[in-house]
């Protein structure tokens, strides 16, 4: 339907161009003296079926053109293209006003080309400031520093509200979500703002839950399970963004991207995104962080009862865990694996990793 749209387009404007231009064609070509050829009946027809002959060639591409620009506008939110319009419109309205301005100059080409020139330079200026300076306009249409609510005391003078905050946006990786933690921190009401899942992590997520792997996919599947339980939980507080970065293949940049462009927080328990987040200087809250923040504090040369479970990396190394995981590093602990022994802490290393304690037997044993 769409091609046969376009095609109906290239006959009308090729009928139209051949009624203006073809007569002064063919008063070019001396031997074309016929009136009915100079006839502006057949200057049409010949005009419209050369562009027909043109939208065989074109109109596949066409399609195909309008097809991608309206994906992209379907994609792009709501306020990039509201205020890219707004000054998309502000700036064709300069460029008239110049160019109607310049019309009044007796130089023909500055007369007919400068309004083309203008339009097309000034409209893009106007779209770009929009669309990059929206945040700001918006912060100018929503009062932030007083509330429209204001109060009254009983004089009649308006009492300032308190500041209203701006929506502090945290945009969930993929490893958080399957780790489940962020719904406990979100459960105890310590996380404050909007959760976002950009559309890109939930089809990774959906892509691991279909996984052919039995352990992928039951981690997919616990995933979405989060996600459900987090949207239930926090009433609304849960956005799905359509945001996506089509000229980045790497979820995790795209992550960044979308943090960068709202002006959010990464949540994250991945150690490697944590650091290039902190390079590329997007805010990022790491839950491995929380947990060591809030873990009970093990000072060196503090006694524990620890049950060595495996040998370490290094020679006569023996390996423990604590309840929460935390791994503890026995040294001449290999001999010890299977047996409940009690330990000396000597030292503690926490990282955004995690947290690992190294000990040796207590008196040698």
């Amino acid at each position: 339907m769409l091609k046969r749209i376009i095609q109906l387009l290239f006959l009308l404007i090729g009928a139209t161009v051949g009624l203006i231009f073809l007569p002064y064609v063919f008063e070019l070509i001396p031997m074309i003296d016929n009136p009915w050829i100079n006839n502006a009946i057949v200057s049409a027809i010949v005009g419209a079926v050369i562009f027909y002959f043109l939208s065989l060639l074109f109109a596949d591409t066409l399609v195909r053109f309008m097809k991608w620009m309206e994906e992209t506008l379907l994609r792009a939110p709501t306020p990039d293209l509201l205020f890219g319009t707004v000054g998309l419109i502000i700036g064709l309205i300069v460029a008239f006003l110049i160019g109607f301005a310049l019309s009044t100059i007796d130089i023909p080409l500055v007369a007919t080309a400068a309004p083309i020139i203008l339009s097309v330079v000034l409209g893009y200026l106007g779209f770009q400031v929009g669309f990059q300076k929206r945040d700001e306009m918006l912060g100018m249409l929503t009062p932030s520093k007083l509330s429209l609510n204001s109060k009254k005391n009983e004089s009649g003078q308006e009492i300032a509200a308190l500041p209203v905050e701006k929506t502090a946006y945290k945009l969930l990786d993929t490893s958080v979500i399957i780790d489940g933690r962020i719904a406990d921190i979100s459960a105890t009401g310590f996380m404050e703002g909007t959760f976002v899942v950009p559309q890109f992590v939930l089809s990774e997520l959906q892509h691991i839950a279909d996984s052919s792997d039995t352990l992928k996919r039951t981690r997919g599947r616990r995933g979405l399970d989060i996600l459900k339980r987090l949207q239930s939980e926090r009433e609304g507080a849960i956005m799905i963004t359509e945001e996506s970065f089509d000229e980045v293949a790497e979820v995790d940049l795209k992550l960044m991207r979308a943090a960068k462009k709202m002006g959010g927080q990464v949540v994250t328990n991945d150690f490697n995104l944590n650091k290039v987040c902190e390079l590329h200087n997007v805010p990022v809250l790491n839950i491995n962080d929380l947990a060591n923040a809030v873990k009970p504090v093990v000072i060196p040369g503090e006694d524990m009862h620890v049950v060595v479970i495996k040998d370490g990396k290094e020679q006569n190394q023996g390996v423990a865990y604590l309840d929460d995981g935390t791994m503890i590093v026995i040294e001449d602990g290999k001999k010890f694996i299977g047996d409940a022994i009690d330990v000396t802490v000597t030292s503690v290393l926490q990282t955004s990793a995690g947290r690992m304690i190294f000990a040796k037997p207590r008196n040698g044993k």
